[in-house]
């Protein structure tokens, strides 16, 4: 098997993993008694841990084969899943989060991304690289829309009685701790680094102020992220509407399945367009959709606003990831993914705490204003910052 379709097979069952997680991550904690604002906290150590693991691979990874990268990951992910399975009281629970690979945005922020970016973008020619990373970002989504709809197996397993509901729970993150048992058998098979046409990874060099110039501008979008993660917006939606878990698996699965679609029309877009005039233009107006959810009426208004949203919101994901590659040096890849992808968990892990506590205190939604306003911010500047700044396919 080549090495982008293991990419490709692990990274869909690690989404299939991350899509579950994150919604049945406040229900879980709800169910343990923990407040609104602890179920942010232990958003935010996950995230925070996430960051600063990757951000370690992203500065000091070039001295360590990427295979090996992955397994070790791998086995923290299998740990993860035993551990968060058995610790019930908040300071426990926010100790694995922060140690381990729980991923409570929904999307795909850890160790893994920056690594398989790197080898991913060695694996064709520019010419497809954006093509690799849309298909790449496909698997993903419908990996998590997928895991997103297995939720609503919780209730049905628990009514037959042998185990009660919180014990089905504490057993689905056992099985997120199987699936990265499964995933290290998969990364197992990837060919040495010398085996491949793929350059030493190097430190960042020459491509450094540029790769800081995305990382700021990520940490923005990621800050604004981190308002309306997966598991508060799902939260939201059951404290203010009460929607029930089986309807809100439902409909991330199906809104997850339209994110994943989208990631091809990326593809065409960025061929006419460019690749940053794809990330602005697709990723603007999803952010105007979450912003106006604060002001919806009733429940029908917010799930159409953020089906608009999730058919354009991940359109700029194969375009990002396609984009850094091609403006670094191939040597610096492994680097440049690792330091830009930080942003989407460091610069988030501090906003899903203050996004519990003002979903907590107050009858508004401020987070959705507040992070659909930054991610509005982040894209004007990318927009200013980079329109000239042209990868190869681009130039002549």
């Amino acid at each position: 098997m080549s090495t982008t379709r293991l990419l490709l097979t692990a990274k869909g069952l690690r989404a299939f993993g991350d899509g579950f997680t994150a919604l049945l991550l406040p229900i879980y904690l709800i169910d343990l008694g923990l407040s609104a604002f602890q179920v942010g906290v232990v958003a935010t150590a996950a995230m925070l841990g996430s960051a600063m693991l990757t951000l370690a691979v992203g500065l000091a990874g070039h001295r360590v084969r990427s295979r090996s990268v992955l397994l070790g990951a791998c086995g923290l992910m299998l740990l993860t899943g035993l551990s968060f399975s058995q610790a019930h009281a908040f300071w426990p629970l926010v100790l694995v989060a922060f140690v381990g690979t729980l991923n409570p945005s929904g999307g795909d922020v850890s160790v893994f991304v920056p690594v398989e970016q790197a080898l991913l973008a060695h694996a064709g020619s520019d010419h497809d690289r954006t093509a690799r990373f849309a298909l790449y970002s496909f698997v993903g989504g419908v990996g998590v829309a997928v895991g997103s709809l297995a939720v609503g197996l919780i209730d049905p397993v628990a009514a037959l009685g042998w185990f009660s509901r919180r014990e089905v729970m504490a057993g689905a993150f056992v099985v997120y701790g199987l699936i990265g048992l499964v995933t290290l058998m998969i990364y197992r098979r990837l060919p040495s680094e010398r085996l491949q046409d793929v350059p030493p990874p190097t430190a960042l060099g020459p491509s450094r102020r540029r790769v800081l110039q995305l990382a700021a501008l990520f940490s923005l979008d990621s800050f604004g992220s981190g308002f309306i993660i997966s598991s508060l917006l799902a939260l939201w939606l059951f404290d203010r509407f009460g929607m029930s878990l089986p309807a809100a698996g439902a409909f991330f699965f199906w809104t997850g399945l339209l994110t994943a679609v989208s990631q091809f029309a990326a593809v065409r877009l960025a061929r006419r367009v460019g690749l940053v005039r794809t990330m602005v233009f697709t990723h603007l107006p999803a952010c105007l959709c979450v912003a106006t959810c604060a002001f919806a009426p009733n429940l029908a208004t917010v799930l159409v606003l953020l089906t608009v949203r999730a058919a354009l919101s991940n359109m700029d994901v194969p375009a990002r990831s396609s984009y850094v590659m091609a403006v670094v040096t191939p040597a610096e890849r492994a680097a440049a993914a690792g330091v830009t992808n930080v942003p989407r968990s460091l610069a988030a892990s501090a906003s899903p705490a203050l996004a519990g506590l003002l979903f907590g205190a107050a009858a508004f939604p401020w987070p959705l204003l507040i992070g659909g306003g930054l991610k509005v911010t982040y894209d004007l500047l990318l927009l200013w910052q980079f329109r000239n700044v042209r990868p190869p396919e681009e130039r002549g």
